[in-house]
């Protein structure tokens, strides 16, 4: 059973290789898949007391610098930054145009470089925030943070649950033990990515604590993200399928787990958490109570005004066999991914995170998947895979009654 890395943040390119039944193909695919997650850098969610004080008060106005800024969690970020009177840099290569949000691109100081080589343009000028979502190797952030350390006033990291791997508890806390280093021996090469990927986090949040301290540090850990602006296809054959409604392939067990944060909620909360000088490390993942994901397509089809039924198919064999590894939100909870699904939010939630309607966030990112920022080629690519989980859903569908009788 494939063991899945959970962070994520964004790929750059599509990843529809879900269902090949080659073994040799699937590994590779599958590694594929792991590997454009991480080469986008990100990681791959009720309105408490707390937040209506510091909503009731002026907001002090910050000078905010974005290490990235032009994938899918940066423009929300800006977006949210700018309405409420911030202003704002980005630090990129130039080269990343956003599908979402294009205007406000106008409206920001553009600083170009390479994180790999070129930090000219970051050697000047103050902040009092900076948030660093492009933070994909340990010296990338370890060089920024050292140089910026004492011209500017906050450092948010934006890392990833995949710290946590492998995830075998039941209750995943800021405090639960993260990598720090990769096992010796490792099954396969997806373990080694997997191991990877949560090894460079955390060594490069230790890295921003160590030239910013702790009580200048923001470390924000989300969960599988979605909604307007995702390149990686990972969460999209939801809205896209619950839209045609019939019947509904859902994956996984009665009492199987799934959590995710709209991008947007993310994206909001890191702001308030800097407005409010609130530090230190916080796992962001909704919704709010535990979901199984039997529920989670009950509540998201009410996004639709179609007729639909759920066909729930329990076994995890029969699903591989039939090249359904994963469904993002759903991750089989076997082995070392049983706890992906079961990351605690409540200190998260007590500074202030909110959450949108599961309802509004399918519907307004179906919105965008068939609105001009995307090709109908790219939806074409997805939507008409002839490998892809959407268009062998009926098959297999079909499969399981049979097996069932």
């Amino acid at each position: 059973m494939l063991k899945f890395i959970s962070t994520f943040y964004l790929i750059e390119k599509h990843y529809l290789s879900l269902s090949t039944t080659n073994t040799m193909k699937n590994h590779k695919s599958r590694r594929d898949f792991i590997k454009k997650s991480i080469a986008v850098g990100i990681a791959i969610p009720i309105l408490g007391s707390s937040l209506l004080a510091c909503e009731s008060k002026e907001t002090k106005k910050l000078k905010i610098l974005i290490l990235g800024g032009t994938s899918f969690l940066g423009p929300h970020q800006i977006k949210y930054a700018l309405d409420r009177g911030h202003s704002v840099s980005i630090f990129t290569r130039g080269k990343t145009k956003s599908t979402v949000h294009p205007e406000v691109f106008s409206q920001v100081e553009h600083l170009i470089g390479d994180r790999n080589d070129n930090l000219t343009a970051l050697e000047k000028g103050e902040w009092d925030l900076v948030i660093d979502n492009s933070g994909r190797d340990v010296k990338w952030t370890t060089d920024t943070a050292e140089l910026l350390k004492d011209r500017a006033k906050l450092y948010m990291y934006t890392s990833s649950t995949g710290v946590y791997y492998p995830y075998l508890g039941d209750n995943i806390t800021e405090k639960t033990e993260t990598l720090t280093k990769e096992p010796e021996a490792l099954e396969s090469e997806d373990e080694k990515l997997e191991y990877w990927y949560g090894v460079m986090k955390t060594n490069s949040e230790n890295a921003v604590v160590k030239a910013f301290g702790i009580d200048r540090t923001i470390i924000a850990r989300p969960t599988y993200m979605f909604g307007p602006g995702d390149k990686t296809n990972r969460f999209i054959h939801w809205p896209v399928r619950l839209a045609k409604g019939g019947e509904v392939m859902v994956p996984g067990k009665v009492d199987d787990l799934v959590q995710y944060a709209d991008v947007r909620d993310v994206a909001e909360f890191m702001i308030r958490l800097a407005e409010n000088n609130t530090t230190g490390k916080f796992n962001i993942a909704g919704p709010t109570n535990q979901q199984t994901m039997q529920e989670f397509v009950n509540e998201a089809k009410s996004a639709f005004d179609v007729d639909s039924k759920t066909v729930l198919i329990d076994d995890y064999d029969f699903l591989e066999k039939n090249g359904v590894y994963y469904l993002v939100p759903w991750i089989p909870p076997i082995g070392k991914n049983y706890g992906s699904s079961r990351t605690a939010n409540s200190k998260a939630i007590a500074a202030g995170l909110t959450f949108r309607d599961l309802k509004t966030s399918v519907k307004e990112m179906h919105d965008w998947w068939y609105s001009d920022a995307m090709t109908q080629e790219q939806r074409d690519k997805f939507e008409k895979n002839p490998k892809g989980v959407l268009k062998k859903e009926e098959e297999i569908i079909k499969k399981w009654k049979a097996l069932k009788g």
